[in-house]
């Protein structure tokens, strides 16, 4: 099992233990807070209004269970910021001397006998299994801003991550910048092993602490990038790295990396393929920069010589002043110095021509052995909120164009295809006979990026794909339907055909 550092934060092994002992006695987990709280409460503290998971721990601790009790105090200790009286901590916490917590780093004393949080420590969840996960207080828990070393907690960018890894079980997983282990947590149950990168001593000691209090045991090794596992392979790559585009910096290490621009991320894709194991899979969280040129120009060219197939997909594109405004404000810093500092970013962006920063996931596939189809890459922009990556969309993306690649005109033809669950939308102006079509597209829902649009033919022959006929008889029978010619025909379907099959809207029958 992982050891904590002796000199880093919950350095005690004993204190560790009874402390998760401890939260698991009480179900301090997503579906007991969740029970505890209430759907309108704990659906408002979703959303960052905290006051009615406060009035509602205020009512268990006045009528609840003695067990509802503990995990209230629980809730408003770690959850909610809350100074809590010392023995109403003890009794929930009942395995470990208060003293002990507070010289581990875990609470500290404040006024009239009370004690407060000084780490953040929440549940979380795979959808299969609870977690515990533990970081440092962010800025909207304490007052002033964070420490140069601060560890982040599970946020939105660790969240978008965890769900696009691809899950299949694996030897060996790299997790490229693990911050308190967010990634490893959910990596630990379908990797046999799993090395933890760092350049952030206090990152590394949390996520032995996070690894320790959920029983496992992980790699984890300081170092920047690759050095750490020079000459060394894995069969999946997740990286959630400092990825914020600024002036080469390091004010904070869990953001900025200490180089110009985006050099970071660019430099992260330009090495990886060289620690991957052939069919090995890739996931990074990155950001880059928009100049007045297509953005995806740029981060093409990271990709050039990389010998990877890629999906690049661009989740959203931020102006220059939404950028700076949310990292100053994620830092915690007082009004006038983080102005300062935000004038200061500004004017170096418009210095450098920088009108956006997108923002993305980059997913890479190494090359099978013997595999000899040239690298591909896919740069698109997918907004939709119901269209985020998920692993099972990643691994099927690269299956899917694995086989458009291996298929022949003439396979494609003799194929028994079949059109996945999707909706046909179409768009209408009303004109001198009532509504006209426009046009008209097939998608298929929660598939990112899984549209495309179809004439009339194209229409007929999606929904004729059903995997009872090859779709060259479909394609004649359409001919034969529309008094086209079948040849013709079929050299306008193919390569809508090969859309939709890229897309997961056409799959092929078995």
């Amino acid at each position: 099992m992982t050891q904590p550092d002796s000199s880093g934060p919950l350095h005690s092994v004993a204190v560790i233990d009874a402390l998760a002992a401890d939260l698991r006695s009480a179900g301090y987990s997503i579906d007991g807070v969740a029970a505890l709280l209430g759907h309108d409460a704990d659906a408002a503290f979703a959303r960052g209004v905290w006051w009615p998971a406060l009035r509602a721990t205020d009512r268990v601790l006045r009528s609840g269970t003695a067990q509802q009790r503990r995990l209230a105090v629980l809730v408003r200790l770690f959850l909610l910021g809350s100074a809590e009286p010392a023995e109403h901590v003890a009794l929930a916490l009942a395995s470990v001397d208060i003293d002990e917590l507070v010289a581990n780093g875990v609470l500290e004393w404040a006024a009239e006998g009370t004690v407060r949080a000084a780490l953040d420590l929440r549940p979380h969840s795979d959808g299969a299994n609870d977690f515990f996960v533990v970081s440092d207080l962010d800025a909207s828990m304490r007052s002033g801003p964070v420490r140069r070393d601060h560890v982040l907690g599970i946020g939105g960018a660790s969240v978008s991550l965890a769900r696009a890894v691809v899950r299949k079980p694996v030897a060996r997983a790299l997790d490229l910048g693990t911050g308190c282990g967010v990634q490893a947590l959910h990596l630990n149950g379908h990797c046999a092993h799993i090395v933890a990168t760092d350049t952030n001593d206090r990152a590394l000691a949390l996520a032995a602490v996070t690894a320790r209090l959920n029983d496992m045991s992980w790699d984890l090794r300081r170092g920047s990038l690759f050095e750490p596992v020079a000459g060394e392979r894995f069969d999946l790559v997740v990286s959630n790295p400092p990825f914020v585009v600024g002036q080469g910096y390091r004010d904070y290490l869990y953001r900025d990396s200490g180089v110009a621009g985006d050099a970071l991320c660019h430099n992260l894709i330009e090495h990886i393929g060289a620690h991957l194991e052939p069919g090995g899979t890739a996931l990074i969280m990155a950001n880059w920069i928009v100049r007045r040129d297509d953005w995806r120009d740029r981060v093409r060219s990271w990709l050039a010589g990389t010998g990877l197939h890629a999906w690049v997909v661009q989740r959203e594109l931020a102006d220059p002043v939404s950028y700076v405004s949310l990292w100053t404000a994620d830092a915690g810093e007082d009004p006038e110095r983080a102005a300062r500092r935000g004038g200061q970013w500004l004017d170096w962006f418009a210095d450098e021509g920088i009108t956006g920063i997108g923002m993305g996931v980059i997913a890479l596939r190494a090359p099978r052995s013997g595999e000899r189809r040239a690298p591909e890459h896919v740069l698109e922009e997918i907004t939709g909120a119901d269209e985020a990556l998920t692993g099972d969309e990643v691994d099927a993306f690269f299956a899917r164009r694995e086989y458009l690649h291996d298929t022949t005109d003439e396979q494609l033809l003799a194929a028994r295809l079949s059109t996945a669950p999707v909706f046909l939308e179409e768009q209408s102006l009303p004109g001198p006979d009532g509504w006209q079509i426009v046009g008209a597209a097939v998608r298929r829902p929660g598939g990112p990026g899984a549209v495309i649009g179809v004439d009339e033919i194209g229409r007929a022959l999606l929904a004729g794909c059903r995997g009872e006929v090859p779709l060259g008889t479909l394609i004649d029978l359409l001919a034969t339907v529309h008094g086209v010619d079948a040849d013709a025909l079929a050299g306008a379907a193919l390569p809508v055909v090969r859309e939709a099959v890229g897309r997961g809207i056409l799959f092929q029958a078995h």
